[in-house]
């Protein structure tokens, strides 16, 4: 299994750039790195606490004593960070590390840290040239502070010049190179099933399901910032495409079907998350079914079995780790061991789905169930359950391949 997911705490300082740290924040998620923030109050200003918190699940720490559950609360958030990135950061926080002046949360941190501190500067270019900004830069970099040159062009105060915030890529890659963030999927195929499929009743009513797909693309872009090369076979969903991922697109389970079996081949690890229906209707119709009274021709509509994906394909030649997913109401361990058998799967992850849980939300709990028995992870976020999940599989993988 790899090594425990690692936490990047990010410093918001009070520039107009400020928005662009939500970005950051997303970009680290997606490469499968728990993001925390820390803002001055400054910053406050341009972006509020609340739209960190949503985008981290997590607190927001601004104040020095705005945490009651924690007294010290510079030095847990200092001890918890791997890595300390400040983006954007004034001229006035960097003058204040190189004096060690620490007159609030962020920068109080800033000093406690251990970890390595990275600085993305952003500000009026005649500030970032001045020769006092020049000189605190220097003294940190002999500290051993790592800088990210800010980029030339058109700045907010209308100047033009070195002084932007440096690209967003620019800053999370260089941070996950310090981080030394580990490559454990490179070399490995995936393919990833997700969301739900629509089976046409006529040209205006389908059958499907409540699967919003974030699982699913959760795995993907986790295994593909992990090194794997990804393809992801997605039904109808409302989420974004993930980043370093191959997408196809289909709408049926006979679609869907189709496009698993052109791929598998060449495959290391297959992971069905999509929520296929199981029924479709035998004969959709070319045109809207009318619901005349006592007569309507939706009353009776002839279903038939759609094929089993996940059965499909673990029944494929070649060795490959095979994971299904399992949505049970009631008695959902004992369901998923029943699964893992019939369809001779590796592992099947499995969750309640009774009183609407899971479907559409950002948070999951399950139950990895395996032939050697089931271990059960606490609910968290989707896109860290994904590296859970992911561990798993590898291990599994690689006892397949030994």
């Amino acid at each position: 299994m790899c090594a425990r997911q690692k936490t990047v705490l990010i410093g918001v300082t009070g520039c107009i750039a400020a928005y662009k740290s939500c970005e950051i924040v997303r970009a680290f998620q997606k490469r499968g790195v728990r993001a925390k923030v820390v803002m001055t109050e400054h910053a406050t200003e341009f972006v509020g606490p609340t739209t960190f918190r949503a985008l981290t699940r997590e607190p927001v720490a601004v104040g020095l004593f705005d945490e009651p559950g924690s007294p010290i609360h510079h030095i847990s958030l200092a001890q918890e960070a791997d890595l300390m990135l400040i983006a954007p950061c004034t001229a006035n926080v960097i003058a204040k590390l190189a004096q060690g002046i620490c007159d609030d949360l962020l920068t109080t941190t800033a000093l406690a840290t251990k970890a390595p501190l990275v600085i993305a500067p952003a500000m009026n270019v005649n500030m970032y040239e001045h020769a006092a900004t020049q000189r605190n830069m220097q003294i940190l970099r002999e500290r051993g502070c790592h800088f990210i040159e800010p980029d030339e062009g058109f700045l907010a105060c209308g100047d033009t010049g070195k002084g932007r915030l440096a690209d967003i890529g620019e800053i999370v890659d260089a941070c996950l190179e310090i981080l030394e963030v580990e490559q454990d999927m490179a070399g490995l195929n995936v393919l990833v099933t997700a969301g739900p499929t629509q089976e046409p009743i006529d040209t205006v009513r389908c059958i499907t399901n409540h699967s919003s797909g974030k699982m699913g693309y959760a795995i993907a872009e986790a295994a593909a910032a992990r090194g794997a090369q990804v393809h992801l076979i997605s039904g109808p969903v409302s989420i974004p495409e993930p980043q370093g991922v191959q997408v196809h697109r289909v709408t049926t389970a006979q679609q869907m079907l189709e496009a698993s079996q052109e791929l598998v081949d060449g495959c290391d690890i297959v992971v069905c998350t999509a929520a296929v229906c199981d029924f479709r209707p035998a004969a959709p119709a070319s045109r809207k079914l009318k619901k005349g009274d006592g007569t309507s021709e939706l009353e009776h509509i002839e279903l038939v079995q759609n094929p089993d994906i996940l059965a499909t394909l673990a029944s494929c030649e070649g060795r490959r780790a095979i994971v299904g997913f399992a949505a049970e109401t009631d008695d959902v361990v004992e369901y998923a061991k029943g699964k893992l058998a019939s369809k001779r799967a590796d592992l099947i992850v499995a969750n309640d789905v009774s009183e609407g849980k899971v479907f559409g939300s950002e948070r999951n709990e399950v139950w990895l169930v395996t032939a050697e028995g089931e271990e059960h992870v606490p609910e968290m976020d989707k896109v860290h359950l994904a590296d859970v999940v992911l561990d798993k599989t590898l291990s599994l993988y690689d006892l397949k391949m030994a």
